[in-house]
């Protein structure tokens, strides 16, 4: 799907040489283990980061058997009802459809998102997986590339889509900022020797020697998400593991600063 949104006027706003980034597995708007709906919190939660942009995982466009039990479901998409007034420019890539409703990934931003498309890289049909490519406006004088991604539990699967996103890299121009960032579920760490051909590096990686542990949000073991970026330097990532992000999902949110 490819979408072209309202476009704001940039030309004479000062340039951008900072951004921040948020990064993180919605869980449907539920806690670990669904045992209750927080969706209101982890928006509370989101905007206290005052990130400019932020990356969304398993967001729900629409479920009905939700709604009719959760009394606060709100009446708009979930990644919408995230958004609100904070980051008046979103875009969603739908992935997963079934009888209830659908979910995928999602991108909340600051600065207008010019054009965005959703690629499916589902392998097979167990699982649907995507990723959502935006082209934001930032003032200054080049756009600047943000890639949601969400990738399958099977290293097989994943090795195929890893494929397909550096296909879509090579086709971006070469100097161009680019960010992809999201739940790589790639526990045995093979995605980064693999984007470096396509000279993306992994924030968490170039400050601390490795990939974040992010998962279970409690207490995180796995390095399952990530943050690559290219033609831009990163400062200060850090894991929002500890209260309330230990509860709001199965995945601790990752954060950076970026500077273009």
């Amino acid at each position: 799907m490819t979408e072209s949104l309202p476009i704001m006027t940039v030309d004479s706003a000062p340039a951008v040489h900072r951004i921040k980034l948020l990064t993180i597995n919605t869980h449907k708007g539920f806690t670990p283990l669904n045992r209750r709906f927080i969706l209101p919190e982890l928006r509370t939660a989101v905007r206290a980061t005052a990130a400019d942009v932020v990356f969304l995982q398993e967001v729900l466009g629409t479920h009905q058997r939700h709604a009719r039990r959760h009394q606060n479901w709100p009446e708009t998409p979930h990644y919408e009802f995230l958004a609100d007034s904070m980051w008046p420019q979103f875009a969603y890539g739908r992935n997963a459809v079934y009888p209830d409703g659908d979910h995928g990934n999602a991108l909340m931003s600051k600065f207008p998102i010019s054009h965005y498309e959703n690629f499916d890289v589902s392998i097979g049909v167990v699982e649907q997986r995507g990723l959502l490519h935006c082209v934001l406006d930032v003032p200054g004088p080049r756009q600047v590339h943000a890639i949601c991604v969400h990738l399958g539990l099977r290293e097989g699967h994943r090795r195929q889509q890893l494929a397909l996103l550096c296909g879509l890299l090579e086709r971006l121009p070469a100097d161009d900022p680019v960010i992809v960032a999201g739940d790589f579920n790639d526990w045995r760490l093979r995605a980064s020797s693999i984007l470096a051909e396509q000279r993306m590096h992994e924030v968490f990686a170039s400050e601390f020697g490795e990939p974040a542990r992010s998962f279970p949000a409690r207490w995180p073991v796995l390095r399952l998400d990530r943050i690559y970026v290219r033609n831009v330097t990163s400062h200060e990532p850090v894991v929002l593991s500890t209260h309330p992000w230990s509860h709001l999902s199965d995945h601790a949110p990752l954060a950076v600063e970026i500077h273009l």
